[in-house]
């Protein structure tokens, strides 16, 4: 019975209709549970929309709890303890929360800003076939990206470090000087702190075209990846 719950739910086979219907279900929940979000007004249909979506999360919830040894075999028993803290369990606790009654009261900043409900939406990403992908790949090249993080993380603080020494005028702390370098090393450049000596400005020329080329690698990283996962798919 637990196999057969277990089969449902997880996203489908082309064989199996019932898991295939399942999917579409929980698809047509997650979208309609997100047009209340898009009305700043509360109506009696928003609330029961809610109630209903939250309620079909709830039990979709349980039965990937109740069924976690299956999906993580290698885990054993330990799955039902380890599950809830897996990044798609804490989507969908998140997406959950925010609707219990019990708990409204004391999540009410949540409630607010609707951060917790907006999550909904990342449920969708467990339906996604090439955001699985792309999941695959970033496992597969994970060496190879740490080695750009540790690149990209190491070149932010240098160009911080220069750039505080250079421009004390315009950077009052430490952390201003990393806040430049993070929005030129991703070529974003808000223009809120520049540097205005010659110097600065110079090495603020250097440090955009090296952004440039160090965001780029974990682009074409995956990229690569992507599409070599792609090619072993259509052979399969």
């Amino acid at each position: 019975m637990r196999k057969r719950i277990y089969d449902i739910i997880e996203v489908a086979t082309k064989k199996d209709k019932t898991s295939a219907m399942y999917d579409y279900v929980m698809l047509f929940m997650i979208v309609v549970s997100v047009v209340p979000l898009c009305f700043k007004t509360v109506t009696t249909l928003f609330l029961w929309i809610d109630r209903v979506t939250v309620t079909v999360f709830i039990i979709d919830y349980i039965l990937r709890w109740g069924t976690a040894d299956l999906k993580y075999q290698k885990w054993g028993k330990k799955a039902f303890a380890i599950y809830p803290f897996t990044a798609f369990a804490i989507i969908d606790f998140l997406s959950i929360l925010p609707s219990l009654t019990a708990l409204n009261m004391g999540f009410k900043l949540f409630r607010l800003l609707r951060l917790n409900k907006a999550i909904k939406v990342l449920k969708i990403l467990r339906y996604s076939k090439s955001f699985n992908l792309i999941i695959t790949v970033i496992r597969k090249e994970k060496q190879a990206l740490l080695a750009v993080c540790y690149l990209a993380g190491g070149y932010i603080l240098l160009s911080a470090l220069i750039m505080f020494s250079v421009e004390p005028d315009s950077f009052n702390t430490f952390f201003d000087a990393i806040y430049w370098a993070v929005v030129t090393l991703t070529t974003v450049g808000y223009g809120d702190i520049y540097p205005v000596s010659v110097t600065g400005k110079v090495f603020g020329m250097i440090s955009s075209f090296m952004g440039i080329a160090i965001v780029a690698l974990p682009t074409g990283i995956i990229t690569a990846g992507y599409m070599c996962e792609l090619n072993k798919n259509k052979e399969l």
